[in-house]
């Protein structure tokens, strides 16, 4: 029996504003242990919460860059559970009136589009974070409690059960990371826990309609992790139910290392976490002249972006794509092309060389030595033959790693392109000579002959060769 696999995705994403939700706590990533802490967000007695308008502002953003409906009243909730993260033992939350509902976000996996709807965003306060003397929590003997995070702001986005496979999902977390990114809401680093993903998970027979029994993943910090996870779930649950087992309601943590999911907890029934309004906040409106007024100030979206690239520029559907997943690269990109670069070539240096430096030096575009008026400088010196192609990467890297201009390092390593026909001329007589054989075999035919010739020239040349030039003069030199 075949089976598809149903899949909703619950992203958690911090806000980078300067203080916590409710307090004036730094959100600062990396502090020491119980440093950015206060009587509010450590929950003690007779304290009182503040909201943080600052985190208004962002759902709101968030939530029309996702083409959600805005609530015009709206209020906290608390959501009570325990567990060793959470001085308050409980979270405040949203319950019943999100700030954000009814939205979607489309994304595209193998040249075909789909839409996944956004069931709803609401805003939160972040726990603690435990810290575990082991790798996981699965093979821990003891954990530390860290609550610098406890009150860092957070929007849950939360999808409908639209994806149907591992692929679906990255995308959808590449897009969703994408706008979140162009939108200055949140630095979305996985790796720093500030863009989280939870997956629930089910199969059913293809052509069902009723839902599976769900499985929710947890401590999944990639997005690759998100599709390896979700792949290795579904077959999981598939292999069970072909085996006659009966697929259970559980939490489950993803391990990375081993590529597998293992059980955390067993759900019997839908958590109670006994929910009431939040007696310290008072319920809010949101006008519809300020929603419009947060409307206005958005900036250009990826989908936009890559439009407008594809229809000015000429750019493909694939490279567009690939320069407006990251604001900062698109910025750099649209930088580049007004200091005179032409688009194409600039694309291709932007997702060749220059992602290659980016990703060993573990930078964004933004953090680039090399700005996108240096690089124009340098492409300009391939338009007008003073380097090769093949050169250029050599000086790029060298304006990269010693902060010069592309003049600076072509004059200083010698690396003038040689287009002077008599200088070439000598050489192609030299090399003719040399390699009887060669000649021998262009003119019986086997025209692939000059490409050795070509080779030995810019050997001798250390590159330096135009080879254009190179070619056209060999192949006159051939044919007498």
């Amino acid at each position: 029996m075949k089976y598809e696999s149903v899949i909703g995705l619950e992203v958690h994403t911090e806000l980078k504003t300067a203080t916590k939700i409710f307090c004036g706590c730094k959100t600062t990533f990396g502090a020491e242990p119980n440093s950015n802490v206060c009587p509010v967000c450590l929950g003690l007695p007779g304290v009182l919460p503040v909201l943080n308008k600052k985190v208004v502002d962002f759902a709101i953003r968030a939530g029309l860059a996702l083409n959600c409906k805005i609530a015009n009243f709206t209020k906290f909730d608390r959501k009570n559970y325990y567990y060793p993260d959470l001085p308050k033992n409980f979270q405040t939350s949203q319950y019943d009136l999100p700030i954000c509902e009814h939205g979607y976000l489309d994304i595209e996996v193998d040249g075909e589009t789909r839409r996944i709807g956004i069931t709803r965003i609401h805003m939160e306060e972040d726990a603690g974070k435990l810290v575990h003397s082991g790798t996981t929590i699965t093979d821990s003997d003891s954990s530390n409690v860290d609550y610098n995070r406890t009150g860092v702001p957070l929007l849950e986005i939360v999808s409908e059960p639209d994806l149907r496979s591992g692929a679906e999902a990255a995308a959808y977390m590449e897009k969703l990371r994408s706008i979140l990114e162009y939108i200055a809401v949140s630095d979305v680093k996985m790796e720093e826990g500030s863009l989280r993903c939870d997956a629930n998970v089910s199969v059913r027979p293809v052509g069902e309609t009723k839902l599976g029994t769900k499985v929710e993943m947890k401590n999944i910090n990639s997005i690759r992790g998100v599709a390896r996870s979700i792949e290795y779930e579904a077959q999981r649950q598939a292999e069970a139910l072909e085996d006659g087992e009966k697929i259970v309601q559980e939490t489950r943590t993803w391990d990375e290392s081993k590529g597998t999911t293992a059980t955390m907890r067993v759900k019997e029934e839908a958590d109670d976490y006994r929910y009431f309004p939040e007696p310290d906040l008072v319920p809010f409106t949101i006008s519809d002249e300020y929603i419009e007024s947060v409307r206005q100030a958005l900036p250009e979206l990826p989908d936009a972006r890559k439009a407008r690239l594809m229809q000015e520029h000429g750019l493909s559907d694939y490279d567009a794509g690939i320069i407006t997943l990251s604001r900062s690269m698109a910025e750099y990109f649209d930088e580049l092309v007004a200091a005179g670069a032409d688009a194409k070539e600039g694309a291709n240096w932007l997702m060749g060389d220059f992602s290659m430096l980016l990703n060993e030096a573990g930078k964004t575009p933004a953090m680039a030595p090399v700005r996108p008026q240096g690089l124009a400088g340098m492409l300009a010196k391939i338009a007008d033959g003073t380097i090769s192609g093949k050169i250029a990467k050599t000086v790029f890297r060298d304006m990269w790693e010693q902060g010069k201009s592309a003049d600076e390092i072509i004059e200083a390593k010698g690396l003038k392109q040689i287009s002077d026909t008599g200088e070439l001329t000598q050489l192609i007589h030299d090399v003719v000579a040399a390699n009887p054989q060669s000649v021998e075999d262009y003119r019986a035919g086997k025209k692939k002959a000059i490409g050795f010739l070509v080779g030995q020239i810019m050997k001798k040349t250390k590159g330096r060769a135009n080879p254009q030039v190179v070619n056209q003069l060999l192949v006159k030199e051939l044919q007498e």
